[in-house]
Formats: structure tokens, sequence, C-alpha cells
């Protein structure tokens, strides 16, 4: 059985979902590693650098991929337009895409981080 597109979009959309509900779970695991770095003589420890410099790059990174995916959508405008279809930029399609790509970096570093930090003694 062949998968729509708003059913790719939607379990896309569930998982995205799952792994950001992650996130106060890796909050709360970083906690003590902060605590530690606060105590150091360094002015930034590991974790606190580790920290700001994921979500920097997550943030930059969903920034970029939101515009390309609205970039995407406004190139298949008049193809969409002229076959009978509404275009993806009318009907908020397009948007969702956005949000889901712009969501996409954010998520995975979450993950990530919830794998490493839960693997730690």
């Amino acid at each position: 059985m062949r998968k729509t597109g708003k059913n790719r979009r939607a379990q896309e959309a569930a998982s995205i979902g799952a792994d950001l509900m992650l996130a106060p779970m890796v909050a709360m695991m970083r906690l003590p590693l902060m605590a530690m770095d606060a105590g150091s003589s360094q002015p930034w420890g590991t974790e606190s650098a580790r920290a700001v410099t994921e979500k920097s790059a997550a943030i930059a990174e969903g920034a970029f991929a939101a515009q390309m995916s609205f970039l995407q959508s406004a190139s298949r405008f008049w193809p969409e337009l002229l076959s009978g279809r509404t275009p993806s930029l009318l009907n908020g399609v397009a948007a969702e895409r956005s949000m889901s790509a712009a969501l996409k970096p954010a998520s995975r570093a979450v993950k990530a981080n919830f794998r490493r930090l839960s693997s730690k003694p």
C-alpha cells in the first residue's frame, strides 16, 4: 500500500513532535552537568557551551530549511495553478512543510542529546 503525501506528512509531524517531547527530559538530565560546569574555574563549561552551540546551530539550520521550503513552494506556484490544483502557498501546505522543515533540526538535536545523556553513568 502506497502512503499518500498527507499520511506521510502527518507521520513526519508526529515523529517530530515525539522527539521534541523529550526536550524537558534532556533539560533535566543536563542540569547536574551544567551545575558541575558552574562550579569549575572555566567561564564556559563543556556541557554549557555544547548546549548553546547546539541550539544556535539548530536555529540557523531550521531557519534556512524553512526558507528553502517556501522557495520550493514558490517555484511550484505556477505549475500547480496551471494544472488546476490550488497552489500550496495558498492552501496552507507550504506553511506546513516549512514548519516541519524548521523543526527537524531541533528534533534531531533533542533526540541525539537524549541518547547521549541517557547513556552517561
